[in-house]
């Protein structure tokens, strides 16, 4: 499998990237790092190419318009930092699509030290956007990923366009209702966005609902500020088994975000 181009070089006891800009919009990318402790690698049964299939490899370069950013750099296979602390991190198949993930299981102590990384991204996190929101009142945080649609092989059929759109927006943990203004403004743009060859099928909680630990921390900490929006994206990007971009896609999908930024902020800050 072909490891993907970084955005730049990235120090291997990276954890996360912050850039922080005068906006009211934050982008996030807390699956596309790829990064292993040796001695977490050296005790796992899957490898790389495994791994990096359940990633979200590239989603860092959809937010890279966005103001503020953070891009997680440690495998999600280290630490996901979209479950729950108690489920962070994948100690059984069933916790990781199937996959018997450790060879040799760490131990008690080496879990809660990853579970450090845990509590501190969240820390990080609620302190960020705790500046945002008196600084500009309301957010929005668009949170990144992608999903598969061929997991059958590298041969076998995709999924049925009707259970998989190219961009699946999920509102699951918001107060939908109240938000409306803001969701349906960027629903609405991102379905006039060009793709190579047609427009972008976009659509709200049909192959995801954005039930992800990030989201649901955003709406119980900031509740009547922070609109939290998963964006799961469809792997029409790359091919998902070999690892291998398609970077004009790649480019088209970082416009669509690019071109849904001036409509966020214009609903936001029409919101009441």
């Amino acid at each position: 499998m072909e490891d993907r181009p970084p955005l730049e070089p990235v120090m291997a006891n990276a954890l996360w990237s912050v850039d922080r800009g005068r906006s009211p919009l934050v982008g996030t990318a807390i699956h596309d790092g790829h990064l292993l402790r040796p001695d977490l690698a050296a005790k796992m049964a899957i490898g790389a190419a495994e791994r990096l299939r359940e990633e979200d490899p590239f989603t860092a370069r959809f937010i890279e318009d966005i103001p503020n950013r953070i891009v997680v750099h440690r495998s999600r296979f280290e630490v996901d930092l979209n479950r729950a602390r108690e489920g962070a991190v994948y100690l059984r198949p069933e916790q990781a699509w199937g996959l018997a993930v450790w060879r040799e299981r760490p131990d008690a102590e080496a879990v809660g030290d990853i579970l450090r990384q845990h509590d501190a991204y969240y820390a990080m996190l609620r302190q960020m956007l705790a500046d945002i929101e008196a600084t500009h009142g309301r957010f929005v945080l668009l949170d990144m990923h992608s999903y598969n649609h061929r997991r059958d092989g590298v041969a076998s059929a995709c999924t049925p366009q009707a259970d998989a759109p190219d961009i699946n927006i999920g509102t699951f943990s918001m107060d939908r209702a109240s938000w409306a203004p803001v969701v349906d403004a960027f629903l609405a743009c991102l379905r006039e966005q060009p793709f190579p060859g047609r427009r972008l099928d976009v659509r709200e909680n049909v192959a995801f609902a954005g039930k992800g630990e990030q989201t649901r921390f955003v709406h119980a900490h900031f509740p009547r500020t922070g609109c939290a929006i998963a964006v799961e994206f469809k792997k029409i990007f790359m091919d998902e088994w070999t690892g291998a971009p398609d970077m004009a896609a790649i480019s088209a999908l970082r416009a669509a975000i690019r071109a849904s930024l001036p409509v966020l902020e214009a609903a936001l800050g029409a919101r009441p």
